[in-house]
C-alpha cells in the first residue's frame, strides 16, 4: 500500500471515530502529512476501511522515520503515534457527551464505548497486552490467576541515558492527574495526547474515569480525584466507593491501602481502580458470620481467604459505610502482642489500615474490608506481613490492591527464569538463578519431571508460592492460633 492510501485510509477512520466531518477530510489529511513530514498527497482511493487504525498507523511512523521526523527512539515513537491517534479520538468535550448520551440509555453502553474508543486509538495497548503471560492456579482458596507482566516496554541504556540529561519538568504533576490528557510527552515522561477522562461528579466532588494503558484485566480503569492530594482511607472512601458501584454497577471499585509497604505504588495521588472483571475473592465464600449488633440491617463474615478479610452486605449504603468505619477505626487501634500486630510505633506512627473493594451482587451492596498492617521486625525488615524471604524469588513487591484479590502481577524477569527452571528441572544445560536453586530441588524432589508436564509442574509451582505471597501479607494466619487472633478481634466489633 501506497503512503498516499495509508494516509487517506487513516483520515477515513479518523472521520468514522466521531470527532469529525468528511468536510474536515483535506484538513486532517494535510495534518498527517505534516506530522510525518511528507509534502504531498498522491492519489489515492477513497474507500470504506474496516481495518484497525493501529497497522496503518505502524506503517505512517515508519514514513516519519524515514523522513527523519523521529529516530527508533520508542519515546519518539509513542509520542508522535499518540499525535496521529490524537486525529482518532474525539475532544474530550464531545468524548463526555457521547458517554452522557449513551449512559442515559444504560451504563453499559456507556463504558462499552469508552472502551472501544480507548482500544482503537491504541490508549490501552493491547498489542503489548497480548504478551503477557497468563495462567490459573487451583489452591485451597479457588482459582487464583497468575499474570507475568510483559506489556510495559523496559527502558534500553540508550534510553535511559537520554533520560539523565534531561532537566526536572514538575508538569503533569503526576501520572494521575487530569492534565495528563492531551499532553505531548517528553523522553522520561508517557506521551498522553490520545488520552481522554470522563468526569464525575461524586457527592459534589470532580472526579475523573479513564482506563489503565496497560490493563492487568477486562475492563481496568481507574477513578481519580481533580485535586492532586495523597491517598486517605477515610469514610469518604467507603462512601465513593459505594457511590460509584450504585454509578457503574456492572464495575467493582477498590482502593489500594494508604500506607507504605503495604499500599500501592501511587500514594501521592487520591485515586481508586475498577473493572469488569471477577476477581477470585469476590467468589470466595464467607466461612464464618460475625453478628454487628449495632448494624442489624448489615449482613457480615469472614472470608475464607489468605488474606484477613471482612465482608459486609446490605441494601443501605449508609448502614454499610457506618459498619466499615467502625471496623475500620477498631482496627486502626487494634494490637495482639502475641501475633506481632501492632498499631502503631512509640513515636505514635501508624501502622494499621485497610484495603477495601466494592461491588454489586444480587441486588445488594457488597465491601470487603482487607485487613493490613505494615509493621517490620529485625526478622523482616521489609515488612513483617509482607511476602516473605522464601518466596521472594517469586514476588517481592508490595501486595497491592490487584494481588489482594487474587491476581498475581509478577516481573517479567521470570519469563526467561522460569525457562532456565524448567531446563534445570529436566537435567538439561541452563542457567538457572541462584536464587530459584532450592524451590527447584524441591520441585524434582516432590514431582516426577517430563518433557510433557515441567511447563505445568512449574506453573503450578508459582501459583502455590503466591498463595503464600497472600498469606505472608495476612495479618491473622490461617492455623490455629491465628484465627483464634482473629477471633479476638472480631470481639472487639
Amino acid at each position: 500500500m501506497s503512503i498516499s492510501q495509508t494516509i487517506r485510509d487513516f483520515t477515513t477512520l479518523a472521520i468514522q471515530s466521531g470527532g469529525w466531518m468528511e468536510m474536515d477530510r483535506y484538513y486532517l489529511e494535510n495534518r498527517v502529512i505534516a506530522m510525518i513530514g511528507e509534502e504531498s498527497l498522491a492519489k489515492a482511493e477513497l474507500r470504506s476501511v474496516s481495518t484497525s487504525a493501529v497497522p496503518l498507523v505502524d506503517r505512517l511512523l515508519i514514513q516519519a522515520e524515514n523522513n527523519q521526523v523521529i529516530t527508533d527512539h520508542q519515546a519518539e515513537r509513542d509520542m508522535l503515534e499518540a499525535q496521529l491517534m490524537d486525529l482518532m479520538t474525539p475532544p474530550p468535550s464531545v468524548v463526555n457527551a457521547y458517554f452522557a448520551q449513551y449512559y442515559s440509555k444504560d451504563p453499559v453502553q456507556a463504558t462499552d464505548y469508552f472502551f472501544k474508543l480507548s482500544k482503537d486509538n491504541d490508549y490501552i495497548k493491547t498489542r503489548e497486552i497480548a504478551r503477557n503471560i497468563i495462567f490459573p492456579a487451583k489452591t485451597e482458596y479457588g482459582e487464583l490467576e497468575i499474570t507475568i507482566n510483559l506489556s510495559k516496554p523496559e527502558k534500553d541504556p540508550k534510553w535511559i541515558a537520554a533520560e539523565r540529561k534531561l532537566k526536572k519538568v514538575g508538569y503533569p504533576e503526576c501520572m494521575l492527574c487530569m492534565e495528563n490528557e492531551g499532553y505531548k510527552g517528553r523522553l522520561n515522561y508517557p506521551a498522553r495526547t490520545n488520552h481522554r477522562i470522563i468526569r464525575m461528579n461524586l457527592d459534589g466532588e470532580s472526579w475523573g474515569f479513564q482506563y489503565s494503558p496497560y490493563a492487568y484485566y477486562d475492563e481496568h480503569c481507574i477513578i481519580l480525584s481533580e485535586e492532586h492530594r495523597p491517598m486517605k482511607i477515610t469514610k469518604a472512601t467507603f462512601q465513593r466507593l459505594l457511590k460509584i458501584t450504585e454509578v457503574l454497577p456492572h464495575y467493582f471499585v477498590g482502593s489500594n491501602a494508604d500506607l507504605p509497604i503495604v499500599g500501592g505504588s501511587i500514594l501521592s495521588h487520591d485515586h481508586y481502580q475498577g473493572g469488569r472483571h471477577t476477581f477470585p475473592m469476590a467468589v470466595a465464600e464467607m466461612e464464618r458470620t460475625i453478628e454487628l449488633s449495632a448494624f442489624p440491617t448489615v449482613t457480615a463474615g469472614i472470608v475464607k481467604w489468605p488474606m484477613s478479610v471482612i465482608r459486609l452486605q446490605g441494601k443501605s449504603q449508609r448502614d454499610l459505610v457506618e459498619a466499615a468505619q467502625m471496623i475500620f477505626e477498631k482496627w486502626q487501634v487494634y494490637s495482639d502482642d502475641a501475633l506481632q500486630i501492632t498499631a502503631a510505633s512509640e513515636d505514635g506512627t501508624p501502622h494499621h489500615t485497610i484495603t477495601p473493594i466494592a461491588r454489586r451482587k444480587e441486588g445488594l451492596f457488597e465491601i470487603d474490608l482487607v485487613l493490613r498492617d505494615n509493621n517490620v521486625s529485625e526478622e523482616y525488615p521489609e515488612g513483617i506481613f509482607h511476602p516473605h524471604p522464601d518466596v521472594q524469588h517469586i514476588k517481592k513487591e508490595n501486595v497491592g490492591l490487584i494481588e489482594v484479590m487474587g491476581l498475581a502481577v509478577l516481573p517479567p524477569r521470570l519469563e526467561p527464569e522460569l525457562k532456565e527452571v524448567e531446563k534445570y528441572l529436566l537435567n538439561e544445560a541452563n542457567e538457572i538463578a541462584e536464587y530459584h536453586v532450592a524451590w527447584a530441588d524441591e520441585l524434582k524432589r516432590v514431582n516426577t519431571i517430563t518433557q510433557e508436564n515441567v511447563t505445568d509442574v512449574v506453573q503450578k509451582a508459582v501459583g502455590a508460592a503466591f498463595a503464600r505471597v497472600l498469606e505472608d501479607a495476612g495479618v491473622f494466619k490461617r492455623d490455629v492460633e491465628g484465627q483464634e487472633g482473629f477471633t479476638r478481634f472480631i470481639n472487639t466489633l
